[in-house]
């Protein structure tokens, strides 16, 4: 097959990458890169058509990635910036879609797991699950997030594809050993005796193990029967205490520091990210994926974590 990842510079799109180029298909990365680890790049802005368009035409998939990370200060200049890069380049594969003679059978978008509402009571999939923005506890300004998760999903639907099946990729913390990724800076608290509870601990933490992030992919490229909203989440959400715990004890370590939320809005500032990623009960599922049978090689984070873990210490 011929695959092709807009925004496929970063940690996740790596992740596929190396995956597609191992089963023997062709992976083109869209990116503003001169080059990527893995696949082969052609240059695009991320906003208008140009030449990357011909690419998608007489492709097989296309999973868009690009966005500006979450990973900073929440300023209106860099929420704008986050808009903007998600809503844009949904709107130009789109367009590229709808030029093309051949287009892909398939469009993967890459969405959040944040457009669900904080919550502990229960668990949110894709059927019955509240979608954030209007929660009475919580700081106000966390319903940015939601918003641009929702005008990325709105720039999917609007888009006229009508030969192209569309999937809103509703990710959750994508957990590898890659260096940068979020699993390496939480194993980087660890290993400094900072991998205890934070704001009290009893936050949701959703994730989902590379493996399976890949496997989950593949399963939806393959099945012609499913589109719209799909959770990219392991079956075993836990709250940030325990989860915390289990990565301490993979790592071998029976201590962490824990962070009351002053000390985290000081660590926020000085690391020039927001504490919504920490602080905002994640608690997704992954409703649709298991109707259709996928199964998922990890389902409880203390397995994934020794995994994760090990495989840290053997690319270091």
């Amino acid at each position: 097959m011929k695959i092709v990842l807009p925004g496929g510079s970063g940690q996740v799109g790596q992740i596929l990458a190396r995956a597609f180029a191992a089963d023997g298909h062709e992976v083109i990365v869209l990116c503003r890169s001169a080059s990527v680890p893995a696949g082969r790049v052609v240059p695009w802005d991320g906003r208008t058509l140009g030449p990357w368009a011909r690419e998608l035409d007489g492709a097989d998939v296309v999973f868009n990635l690009a966005g500006r990370s979450v990973n900073c200060r929440y300023t209106d200049e860099n929420l704008r910036a986050m808009r903007s890069s998600r809503v844009d380049s949904t709107r130009a594969v789109g367009e590229a879609i709808a030029a093309a003679s051949q287009p892909p059978r398939v469009w993967l978008q890459m969405s959040t797991a944040t457009i669900y509402a904080h919550r502990h009571d229960a668990p949110n999939d894709e059927a019955t699950g509240l979608l954030g923005g209007d929660e009475p506890d919580v700081p106000s300004y966390w319903r940015n997030s939601v918003e641009i998760a929702r005008a990325w999903e709105q720039a999917l639907d609007e888009a006229r594809t009508p030969r192209t099946r569309k999937i809103a990729i509703r990710a959750s913390m994508v957990m590898s050993p890659d260096r940068g990724g979020i699993f390496d800076v939480l194993l980087g608290l660890t290993r400094r005796g900072l991998g205890g509870p934070a704001g009290g601990g009893q936050q949701f933490v959703s994730w989902i193990h590379d493996r399976d992030f890949v496997r989950a992919t593949r399963f939806l490229i393959e099945r012609d029967d499913l589109s719209g909203p799909v959770n990219f989440a392991s079956p075993g959400p836990l709250p940030y205490r325990d989860f915390m715990r289990a990565l301490r004890e993979a790592w071998g370590i029976g201590f962490g520091l824990p962070a009351m939320k002053w000390m985290l809005e000081v660590g926020a500032l000085v690391m020039r990210t927001d504490t919504e990623l920490v602080l905002k009960s994640r608690r997704v599922v992954p409703g649709r994926l298991r109707e259709a049978g996928f199964t998922f090689a990890f389902t409880e984070w203390s397995a994934a974590a020794r995994d994760l873990v090990a495989r840290w210490r053997t690319e270091r």
